[in-house]
Order: structure tokens, then sequence, then C-alpha cells
């Protein structure tokens, strides 16, 4: 029973790794991305000085996960000092309701009354006021902008104001753009340009060899009491020689061909360790095996598979429909054109019927996972 209980324990203690972003981001190197973008920021903070900083990298690379860690840290450190404001460009790309909802934030973090309607004009005359009342109070303000690349879309009314007013000496602010194009600073106009700080942190998607020192790091188990030695040495050396493994190394490879993304690469972990035995408590290259053949799985080919030929028939007939933006679509006018697109050979009308229903099933299942 306590055998089976330390094994249990290992699987828990994995899994909350490979659910935490403080263990696979936090790095003490001056040279990660997180020592960087935490003495940027901190810099502005104490120094009480203005800056601009764009990160960029490809979905899943942990741009967002660094930089809440970053904050967070920042907010325990210095509690009074610091405010932060977030936008979204799929939310709020147009200049008015941007400017409306940094009001609305502002409001509530300094508990003033909102008023929804207030012009424009008001909301932008309101920020840049509070930019310089949170300066003379020696308050920063961290403005993140997700999806930076849609604000530089059409007059860039919102940056060209948020990096204009933080070239007043009374003014505190930093600005954090996250984008996964990594021309978005090519996006700005010339006159946003020339205020911007020009200062980028690139989030590259790891190397095989990175994604080795990655795995090794997230499954090695500590060397202290909460395990028996015996058990925790023999576990690291199997990993070790999992890692190290040439069929494991072409089959990381596969999987990194499809998505090297960081996020990628925890959940095939993550289905690996959640198919360790627990008889024997140890990982084995054949649970990254069944991990990697599991993620791999295409659902929509799988549904098809079995499908008689009427049935794919009757697909093929609400596809053209959903080509042809029939917003209607009964069986009648499936059996419409199924007819105009088969001229010999056609099944009864009865017998459409009963294969219509399964077919349905399997298109809307389709159409609802895109």
């Amino acid at each position: 029973m306590e055998q089976e209980n330390y094994k249990i324990k290992a699987v828990n203690l994995l899994r909350s790794r490979i659910c935490d972003p403080k263990f696979i981001f936090i790095n003490e190197s001056p040279e990660s991305n997180h020592s960087k973008l935490k003495f940027m920021i901190s810099s502005s903070v104490t120094e009480a000085c203005n800056n601009s900083i764009l990160l960029l990298g490809p979905r899943g690379s942990g741009k967002n996960a660094v930089l809440e860690l970053v904050i967070q840290d920042l907010l325990q450190e210095y509690p009074d000092s610091i405010s932060v404001m977030r936008l979204n460009g799929l939310l709020h790309s147009d200049d008015i309701s941007a400017f409306k909802e940094i009001a609305r934030q502002l409001c509530m973090e300094h508990q003033l009354l909102f008023s929804k309607a207030a012009s424009f004009d008001d909301n932008s005359q309101f920020m840049v006021a509070m930019l310089k009342e949170c300066g003379l109070a020696h308050k920063t303000i961290i403005f993140v902008l997700d999806e930076f690349d849609l604000f530089a879309q059409g007059k860039q009314r919102l940056l060209y104001s948020l990096l204009d007013a933080m070239q007043s000496i009374t003014s505190q602010a930093v600005v954090l753009g996250i984008s996964c194009r990594l021309d978005a600073d090519q996006l700005l106009e010339k006159r946003v340009r020339s205020r911007f700080s020009h200062r980028k942190l690139l989030f590259l998607p790891p190397s095989i060899e990175d994604s080795q020192k990655l795995l090794m790091h997230m499954l090695t188990l500590p060397i202290d009491p909460s395990f028996p030695q015996d058990y925790a040495v023999e576990f690291n050396r199997k990993v070790q020689n999992i890692i190290e493994d040439r069929g494991f190394l072409e089959t990381l490879n596969k999987y990194l061909n499809v998505d090297s993304s960081v996020k990628h690469l925890l959940r095939f972990l993550f289905c690996a360790v959640s198919r360790m035995e627990l008889q024997t408590g140890f990982l084995s290259r054949e649970n990254f095996e069944i991990a990697f053949s599991s993620i791999q799985r295409q659902p929509k080919l799988e549904c098809l598979r079995n499908c008689s030929i009427l049935e794919l028939q009757i697909l093929v007939c609400m596809k053209r429909l959903e080509v042809k933006e029939q917003n209607l679509c009964n069986f009648n006018s499936v059996m419409k054109e199924y007819k105009s697109t088969l001229t010999s050979e056609r099944y009864a009308r009865h017998v459409c019927l009963r294969v219509c229903s399964s077919a349905l099933v399997i298109f809307f299942s389709q159409t609802c996972s895109k």
C-alpha cells in the first residue's frame, strides 16, 4: 500500500509540474526572457521612467504565461506602485471601445465613477489626466495589449495617444504588446514608431535539444525524503535512458515537426505521464508512443471510416448545400441535391431517409468542430 502511495504521488507531482507555469518558464538565468522582461519592467517602476516592449513569437510559445508570472512577482514586490490595464485586439481593436475599456478599468482601479455615456474625447482626456496623476503619485500603469497587431490597424489613435502621453515627464507607464506576428513593429505608422522604444523579446519554439532539457527538467524526481531514494534514482535513470533513446528522439522529432510550441509539447507530456503504469511506477517509451498516436488521432476521419457509400453521398450533398450558402437544410433539399448530382443508381427515398439521420449527426459534428 505504501509503495502504491508514492507511485501515485510521483504521477501527481509530474502532472502538477506540467500545469504549473512557474516550474516551466521561470529561469534564473539572466539570458532568459523571464529575467529580461522582469528587469525591464522593474527598472521602469523603480526609476520612474516610461517604456514600451513587444513580446513576439508563435502561439503557444509562452508569451502570456511569462508576462503573467512577471506581473505577479512585481505586484508582490511593489503592491502600491503598479496598476495593470488589459486590452485584447480581438475585443478592443477600434479606438472608441479601447478608450472606453481603459477608462472603465482606471475607474475600477482607483474607485472612481465610470460614465458609460462619456464620449471618445472624454475618455481620451481622462486617460491622459490619469497618467499624469499616477506619475505624480509615483505609480506605474502597465498597459497589456494582447493581439497587438490588431491595434496597429486603422488610424492607430490608441497607440499614438498612449505613446504620446508617455513622452511627458510627469507620466509613468509601460506599454506591453503581445503578438504572434514577428513584423508587428513594422505595422506602426511613422508618428507611432518614432515614439516607440523598439524593445523586443522573441519567444522562439524550442529546438530538439531544448525540448530534451525541458523533458528532463519536468520528469526528474527530487532526491529527498518525499520519495524513497532507490525509487527516485531508478526513476530518473529510466527517464534519462528514454530521452536519450534514438527511437524516442525520432518520435519526439515527428511531434515537433507537427507543432514545436511549448504548449503542444506540454500536452504531449501530460498524455504520456497520465499513461504511466502504477504497477511498475516507472515511465516507459511505450507511454510516449501511445501518447503520440492518441494526439495524432483525426476524429473527423474516424467518423467517416465506417460510413456506407450512401452516407458519404448524403454528406457530399449536405456539403454542397453549405457551399451554396443555403441556410435552410432539410431532407427534401438534400434529396433534391442528391437527385441532381447522381443520374443513375440512386437509392429509394425511404432508404435515404433512414441514412440521412446518421449523416446529419456526422455533418453537424464536423461543422461544430471547425
